[in-house]
């Protein structure tokens, strides 16, 4: 019961969320949100509200835009920026509000049999007719139509471009559920639905398969699918993203493992899936410590650039970046900051050139995507006035900032070597790695970067320098299992001058991820401050006969715990996990892998340490 009453009060936050004027950004007053009654036939008893930017081609793009449980149109219109953006490229958003109830109200029919055929009526019948309707009286564009959503909306997002492929040439599910996850209308309210319950698993071929027998003709060209979902949903859990990826990834004929992995904007952890031609067809979102509050600001952007919709021209350049500030000066170097710019036109920030006057022609010193940059070949004992511009994904640049000066050090002149680093301790050991971080040296004219030697052994054995870093952490990788290691670190300035050691940690890796006739491979799909996602941990058969069975144990750092886990039974003993296989992944052929297993762990602030000690039996 206090499971339920949690769900339901997440449940009702979720609704309120969607009603609540939360304006990420206002649309333009030029238009109006308009409703439309007679819009033609309407099984699911919905409302229909349009919103036509007064500025826009000859045949417009049409994006469907649902709210989510105890939402509606207008209140979705209000609180997303898809009308803003609408303005700003040109597009029809058609805003339908739902009605149905199961278990709470206002909800997208994803439930029932009628909504999972074709013509079977129910809610997308009714929302086909909205989009029949913009086409014949706004000239909609019927090859450009998209969908997207929030929650409820988000999948219904899924469920139409599953069953109606032939309809939608894209959408953007945010905190969606993959189509038919809900087995009737009593598996739909939080509590009760094995769908969002938290243990839903399948494997990419049955929700493939789910997904080509809604349309069972259909062999044209599959809508792309864009996924959104917040590591902290506890109402419709996060695992679900997951279950999602496989399903369209499946469709599309994808490996379960990402082509390309990248952070958009802090916190934003994104996969990319991308067929032989290189286009993507599947794009996932982790949002690092997001709840039930999808989409943020920003994020409806993405997901108009997703659907190619941004193409409009773009002539306004950025704003204007903030005087740079000059740090660590050296004969031939200088680190310079500054406060970043914003982009105005919709193409993007691409970064800054950064410039030095001198006369009639400026010269160019670097480039950066952030908002620093370290200069390197510098003239030794001269004086440089520096200032910055940014530039857009259309190539427009910022009017130049103000200027910093600042003069490089004579070359000879510095003999002081840095302070020894201090506090060097390791953390995240593996069988194969760990993780070095210490407390950074102080140089009088600036550290440059530091040595990190590496001994074997307990004690005895010659330090070697085993690599460098700007920072100060660095990783490790290629170590032996079992086996005890020492570390210490020297800096260095620009002058060459080093330090003397620090202090001196020992480790021992972990005992190998293999064991018996299987092995188990951890990858970090993604961490923030308070926890990780370790996924996919592939396993396997390692031996010369078929195992019909696996077992894998790792253990938890201190502090750390478990808080979700899929394709696969976990109990925990302490820090020990054991993880044993499910159906449909325990039966490898000599050689085969299965990678669908991954859980989900918090760990206390600041701490980066990871799981240890994987095997396989």
């Amino acid at each position: 019961m206090t499971r339920l009453t949690k769900m339901l009060a997440g449940a009702c936050a979720a609704a309120l969320f969607a009603v609540m004027t939360v304006v990420l950004g206002s649309p333009a007053t030029a238009a109006a949100l308009v409703e439309v009654t007679g819009f033609g036939s309407n099984p699911g008893n919905m409302r229909m509200h349009v919103y036509v930017p007064d500025s826009r081609p000859a045949a417009p793009a049409v994006v469907v835009a649902m709210h989510g449980c105890g939402g509606s149109g207008p209140g979705f219109h209000q609180s997303s920026e898809f009308a803003s953006l609408a303005d700003r490229y040109g597009f029809i958003v058609i805003y339908p509000t739902a009605t149905q109830s199961a278990g709470f109200g206002n909800c997208f029919d994803t439930w029932s049999d009628a909504a999972k055929r074709r013509g079977g009526g129910s809610d997308p019948d009714s929302i086909l007719s909205m989009i029949g309707y913009v086409e014949r009286t706004y000239g909609g564009d019927r090859n450009r139509v998209y969908a997207t959503g929030s929650s409820s909306g988000g999948m219904m997002t899924q469920h139409m471009l599953a069953v109606h492929p032939d309809v939608f040439k894209a959408g953007a599910s945010f905190m969606g559920v993959p189509f038919n996850c809900f087995a009737g209308a009593s598996d739909y309210p939080p509590g009760s639905s094995r769908c969002t319950g938290g243990s839903m698993d399948r494997t990419p071929q049955q929700w493939g398969d789910a997904v080509r027998q809604a349309y069972a003709g259909f062999s044209g060209v599959r809508p792309r699918m864009q996924l959104w979902h917040g590591t902290a949903d506890t109402l419709v859990p996060y695992s679900l993203l997951r279950e999602s990826v496989e399903q369209w990834t499946n469709v599309f004929g994808l490996s379960q493992t990402p082509t390309s992995t990248d952070t958009p904007q802090a916190g934003w952890n994104r996969s990319r899936y991308a067929g032989s031609s290189g286009t993507v067809q599947v794009e996932a979102y982790s949002i690092q410590g997001a709840g039930h509050a999808l989409p943020q600001g920003g994020m409806a952007l993405y997901a108009i650039q997703f659907f190619g919709l941004t193409s409009a021209a773009d002539t306004t350049p950025p704003t204007t970046p903030g005087t740079p500030v000059a740090s660590g000066v050296t004969a031939t170097g200088a680190t310079l900051t500054w406060t970043a710019s914003t982009d105005q036109g919709g193409s993007g920030l691409a970064g800054y050139t950064v410039y030095r006057e001198q006369g009639a022609t400026d010269q160019q010193l670097g480039q950066s995507t952030t908002n620093s940059i370290t200069l390197t070949g510098l003239s030794a004992g001269t004086q440089y006035q520096v200032y910055v511009r940014a530039r857009d994904g259309a190539g427009n640049l910022s009017g130049n900032s103000a200027t910093v000066t600042f003069t490089t050090t004579s070359t000879g002149g510095d003999t002081t070597p840095p302070t020894a680093p201090s506090g060097l301790a390791a953390s995240g050991t593996t069988a194969t790695g760990t993780t070095l971080t210490w407390t950074a040296a102080t140089d009088d004219t600036g550290v440059t970067g530091y040595r990190v030697l590496r001994a074997p052994g307990a004690s005895g054995g010659t330090f070697t320098q085993v690599g460098t870093s700007a920072a100060t952490s660095f990783t490790d990788s290629g170590l032996t299992a079992n086996t005890t290691y020492r570390y210490q670190v020297r800096a260095y300035d620009a002058a060459g001058n080093v330090s003397e050691v620090s202090n001196t940690v020992e480790i021992t890796t972990a005992q190998g991820g293999t064991s018996g006739a299987c092995s188990a491979v951890p990858a970090v799909q993604s961490q923030w401050g308070t926890g990780y996602v370790i996924q996919p941990l592939t396993v396997t058969n390692t031996g010369t006969s078929t195992m019909t069975g696996w077992t894998v144990t790792f253990t938890l750092p201190a502090g750390h715990t478990l808080t979700g886990s899929w394709n696969g039974t976990v109990s925990t003993s302490g820090r020990t996990v054991t993880v044993r296989n499910v159906g449909h992944n325990g039966t490898l052929a000599p050689g085969a892998s299965t990678g669908s297993f991954g859980f989900q762990a918090t760990r206390p602030n600041g701490d980066t340490a990871l799981p240890s000690g994987y095997t396989c039996a």
